[in-house]
């Protein structure tokens, strides 16, 4: 066997890592997309990472951590595939071993996941039997590249090489395009089997209660300032899931198990023709720092948890109901967060639409006042009834509080950091919030001098943020501006600055100018 040149056999690997995620990405479609060994490999990484990684990401990508997470495995793969391909430059078996070593950590996540059966390894199964094949024929089989010629003015071996070499790399690019044909191809089908048709065929049912008309000046309407109610597209989304569930609507059930007198089975159907709700609440994520943008506020549609819950009778000592979703998440609610009267839904509409499909489509738990980890279960399908001394839920024994009620927070929305402003009257606005409490006022302060009160817009209830505005006399110079909230019960916004973890950060939010 010929001694292969390095760049030859680390291009190698890489092909057949190519191959391994493009064919298996293609099987995926019939076993499902969260048995694609990227996707199960980045999920198995998101469960086992510890919490301040988890929110290092969370504060270095936001909202794109998840496709971060892929980007880093995909490159950790490479730089795998190319090891292997080298090692196998002498020992050409040491390349199906290390592809085999890449398959057996592919299988055991796949299979592991919340839902998975055996059928969950036939993607990677598949993609690596067909690499192995790929990488023989690009390393010891017919598109192997001669040995370099001993002699360079010997014309016969020197066509050869150069004969062989080209052989070799067009035999490597169709084998880098059929994987990433059969990889869009996988990712199309896929695309093509969700509910995004199943969505847009639902009717959602009138509310017996209707939300509130929002009052005159609630949406202050300035420039830079978050508007009153944030659209679908620009909500946020902060979640473990690789991959969107799509879960359709018509094979959809909620289980309300547990310990209850009465456990209870809903179809989607049974789930609209309740009497609806409809409510505007403002939805917080724990991972949210100060001054920070992941929180938002939309009209949502749903079902009251407080009357299936008394339908259910929960027994003596259930005071967590465990919200878990199609992909197996956990999170834990305290019970009586969702029968003391605040509007707690099984919402199945977001702005006037059914859900959109990463936000929870067909079903999610809304809860005003609790941060999402605790709460806001998407894709849900059982309500399970027990105590915060049984079970943990998903985020607890990552470094986190079983109990989440939202902090008074407070946000400075324009100006912007660093803006350069020009002296005179310049609007300083915002946002706050205290979901379930409320906001009785908001106060700015310049270079740590006297707070001054900021004017609030009205508001239809406790359960969403406020916009703020405060007219300052900007004089020349390099100021900080702050801002705090005080709550309805008169519980100012705590100064000490504290991190996400646990529980929520804590600190008032400042911003630089400069003002000329």
């Amino acid at each position: 066997m010929r001694t292969r040149s390095r760049p030859f056999a680390a291009l190698a690997g890489l092909v057949a890592a190519a191959v391994t995620i493009g064919v298996a990405e293609l099987v995926a479609v019939a076993t499902g997309p969260r048995s694609a060994p990227l996707i199960a490999v980045g999920g198995a990484v998101v469960d086992a990472v510890p919490a301040p990684v988890k929110q290092f990401a969370i504060d270095v990508f936001g909202v794109h951590d998840k496709l971060a997470l892929l980007v880093g495995t995909a490159v950790l793969l490479g730089g795998f595939a190319a090891l292997v391909g080298l090692l196998a430059r002498r020992r050409f078996w040491l390349g199906p071993l290390g592809i085999g070593v890449f398959a057996l950590i592919g299988v055991a996540a796949a299979v592991t996941r919340p839902g998975a059966g055996p059928a969950a390894a036939l993607p990677t199964l598949v993609g690596a039997g067909v690499a192995v094949g790929v990488f023989w024929l690009l390393l010891a089989g017919p598109l192997e590249i001669p040995a370099p010629p001993l002699d360079p003015d010997a014309e016969h071996d020197v066509a050869e090489f150069e004969s062989g070499r080209r052989r070799f790399l067009t035999g490597a690019g169709a084998a880098l395009g059929a994987a990433a044909l059969t990889g869009f191809a996988g990712r199309w089908l896929a695309t093509r089997r969700s509910v995004i048709a199943a969505r847009e065929a639902i009717r959602l049912p009138v509310p017996a209660s209707p939300a509130a008309p929002l009052p005159a000046g609630a949406d202050l309407s300035l420039g830079g300032l978050a508007p009153f109610t944030t659209p679908n597209f620009a909500f946020y989304r902060i979640d473990t899931a690789l991959t969107v569930p799509q879960v359709d609507p018509e094979q959809w059930r909620l289980r309300i198990t547990g310990r209850v007198r009465n456990p209870i089975t809903l179809t989607y159907q049974d789930l609209l023709a309740r009497p609806m709700l409809e409510r505007d609440i403002t939805l917080t994520c724990v991972s949210n720092e100060v001054g920070g943008d992941l929180i938002g506020n939309a009209r949502w549609l749903g079902v009251p948890i407080a009357d299936l819950l008394a339908e259910a009778e929960p027994l003596d000592g259930a005071d967590q109901v465990v919200g878990r979703s199609v992909d197996g998440w956990t999170c834990g609610t305290p019970t009586a967060a969702l029968r003391d009267g605040r509007d707690a839904l099984l919402a199945v509409g977001m702005n006037g639409e059914p859900l959109p499909v990463e936000h929870g489509f067909p079903v999610r738990m809304v809860v005003p006042g609790l941060y999402g980890y605790v709460s806001a279960c998407k894709w849900v399908t059982e309500l399970a009834l027990t105590s915060f001394a049984d079970f943990d839920a998903y985020w607890v024994p990552r470094g986190w509080s079983a109990q989440g009620p939202i902090k008074t927070q407070s946000r400075i929305d324009t100006p912007r950091q660093g803006k350069r402003l020009a002296a005179g009257p310049v609007t300083v606005a915002g946002v706050a919030w205290a979901q379930h409490r409320g906001i009785r006022a908001v106060e700015v302060r310049v270079d740590e001098g006297p707070w001054q009160p900021a004017t609030l817009a009205p508001v239809p209830s406790a359960d969403t943020w406020v916009q703020w505005v405060w007219q300052w006399p900007a004089t020349p110079g390099e100021h900080t501006l702050q801002v705090r909230a005080t709550d309805a019960a008169g519980v100012a916004q705590t100064g000490e600055v504290a991190p996400v973890v646990p529980d929520g950060a804590t600190g008032w939010h400042e911003v630089q100018v400069s003002v000329h």
